[in-house]
Parts: C-alpha cells; sequence; structure tokens
C-alpha cells in the first residue's frame, strides 16, 4: 500500500482530485441471490451497463473498474466504449460455464458501500452546475481511479479477517463477509459512474459475484 499511496500522491500533484478512502461498509442490502441464468445475464448486464441497461452508460462510464480474464489472468481495467464491455459479458459468460453454476443457493451479488472522503476546501472547487443543478466533477487520472480500487478491494479483503459489526445481516451473510463458504469470485466492479451520498458522506458500490461450495 505504500507503493499505491506514493503513486496517489504522485497523481494529486498532476492535477487528480484528492479523494480518499475512508472505509466501507456492509448492510442488509449486501447480499441478493442470483436464482437462474437469466437473473446472471441481467445482473452482469446492469453492472457492465449493456443491454437492457445500455441507457445507464452516460459520460462517467469510464471511471468503473471491470474485472476481465486475459491469457487465462484476471485483469481489472476501466473501459469506455460498448463493445469493451460486451467483450468482458462474454467472457464471463464462459466462465459461468466453466464453474458449471449451481443455482440453488450457489451464487450470490455481494455490494459493499465505500465511502470517501474529501476536504471541504477541494470539494469546493469541484463544484459546478449541470441543467441548472449544483454538482460534483472530480478529475481522476487513470492510475489513481486503479489506486482507489485497490483501497477499496484489499478493504474488502480485510473485512474477513477484522472484527466488524455484522448485526444487519444473516448467518449466511456473515459467512461470506468472512468467506468462509467462496469457492470462486466469478466477477468484481467498482461503479465509480453512479456515486451516491448519504449523510454528508459519498460512496461508491464494490460488487462481487461470489460462487458458493
Amino acid at each position: 500500500m505504500r507503493d499505491v499511496n506514493r503513486v496517489m500522491k504522485r497523481e494529486i500533484k498532476k492535477g487528480s482530485t484528492p479523494l480518499q478512502f475512508e472505509q466501507l461498509n456492509f448492510g442488509d442490502y449486501s447480499y441478493n441471490e442470483i436464482s437462474s441464468h437469466e437473473k446472471l445475464v441481467q445482473v452482469l448486464s446492469y453492472l457492465l451497463r449493456i443491454g437492457e441497461y445500455k441507457s445507464f452508460a452516460g459520460k462517467t462510464i469510464g471511471n468503473n473498474v471491470y474485472m476481465d480474464i486475459k491469457w487465462k489472468k484476471v485483469v481489472f481495467k476501466r473501459t469506455r466504449l460498448a463493445y469493451e464491455r460486451n467483450d468482458i459479458f462474454a467472457t464471463i459468460k464462459r466462465l459461468a460455464k466453466k464453474y458449471k453454476l449451481d443455482f440453488a443457493g450457489k451464487l450470490y451479488l455481494e455490494t459493499v458501500r465505500c465511502y470517501f472522503t474529501i476536504s471541504e476546501e477541494e470539494l469546493k472547487k469541484c463544484r459546478y452546475n449541470y441543467k441548472r443543478k449544483d454538482t460534483y466533477a472530480f478529475v481522476l487520472s487513470n492510475k489513481y481511479i486503479m489506486a482507489l480500487y485497490t483501497h477499496c478491494l484489499l478493504a474488502r479483503k480485510a473485512a474477513a479477517f477484522e472484527n466488524i459489526e455484522l448485526n444487519s445481516l444473516s448467518e449466511e451473510g456473515i459467512s461470506m463477509v468472512k468467506l468462509e463458504n467462496v469457492r470462486e469470485v466469478l466477477f468484481q466492479a467498482l461503479l465509480l459512474d453512479d456515486i451516491k451520498y448519504k449523510e454528508s458522506k459519498m460512496y461508491a458500490e464494490l460488487c462481487i459475484i461470489y460462487v458458493l461450495y
């Protein structure tokens, strides 16, 4: 993480907005069963902003980080073009076929909220008016976005070994937080094109599809 943080500092000096990862949270929204092949296609289409969800692919779609498979290795990347996301969709469908999925309670979508912070002074610099509404725009380089993703991913892995409050989750949900029953990760995405605000904090959703034993 020292190397990642050094990269972030260099990118801030070059002009990236100093958005900082703070924490991730689980809640009663975190786990949803994917009970059929059709539901899996729907979930992947939503995450990739393709098919019936292609209208979700706005100008900020390029900020999202997606899992892909290249030369039998997992890679994470950003995409701007629809055909690139369709290629990822096809790759993950082939991977799902390889895993011979059992949809009887063996496939789940995990959604965790990754919270970010920024100083009030820096936030003021990001404010602008779009269609007569006040909003914010963050200038983030590719290296900076990938560094934020690394923070989110490592925090998710660390959550499996930390004593965090999980009162709102079922026993099965708690088991998945701790990665106790996870066989494979089918897909991952950090949705930075849809940053939300809650109680004066901003967050993006880290979505992971797990194949269970």
